[in-house]
């Protein structure tokens, strides 16, 4: 009852209020994100939703597009911007997904939502991380977020679709809120952000 039905409904009620009550931090640092990176303040991708249905997710866009002069985009450390840090080390840049749970195409609690390009590389087990909707925050990222191994983050995940509940659910929301603070999980060593995943060995 609870997976199939009370979920999206507390998915919607909560991400509808919770868009109203942060809007004026949404306006914020959409200014800001729009001065830093040349009146683009948004990013748009696409991942794979529940079964794998593709969908664009909705984040602020934290590094600018600067190249190399043979026209290569330069290390995301590089063009990571100083709004664009703050606004990731505080897990701001996450906010515009409510967006996509009013939607339908996320969920506030899930596995996250990777890249398309990833499909291919997953075996059986870490398929299953499909079978229900992706989330802002899941018990992967309340369990290290990026400084994990991918293997870890999988089993995670799947284990999370084994056992979805409301205590859980809000387990992982305090957990997740206990994260932003203390900034925990949010890089990998050595790496602006997460690196690929190229399939298990």
């Amino acid at each position: 009852m609870y997976k199939i039905f009370i979920k999206r409904l507390i998915d919607f009620v909560t991400a509808f209020f919770g868009f109203l009550i942060l809007s004026p931090v949404f306006i914020i640092v959409t200014i800001g994100l729009f001065l830093a990176n040349n009146g683009k303040p948004f990013f748009f991708q696409k991942r794979p939703g529940k079964n794998g249905k593709i969908f664009n997710i909705i984040k602020f866009k934290t590094m600018n597009d600067k190249k190399d002069p043979s026209g290569n985009l330069l290390p995301d450390a590089d063009r990571l911007t100083a709004i664009g840090s703050f606004v990731r080390k505080t897990s701001l840049d996450e906010i515009p997904q409510l967006i996509n749970v009013l939607k339908g195409d996320m969920s506030l609690i899930g596995p996250r939502p990777l890249l398309p390009k990833y499909l291919s590389l997953y075996n059986s087990f870490q398929s299953r991380r499909h079978e229900v909707r992706p989330g802002i925050t899941g018990w992967a990222q309340v369990n290290g977020r990026n400084s994990i191994s991918w293997e870890k983050k999988f089993e995670y995940d799947v284990w999370y679709v084994d056992n979805i509940s409301l205590g859980l659910d809000i387990k992982i929301i305090l957990l997740t809120i206990k994260k932003v603070f203390k900034s925990e999980g949010i890089t990998q060593e050595n790496n602006a952000t997460a690196e690929e995943f190229k399939g298990s060995k």
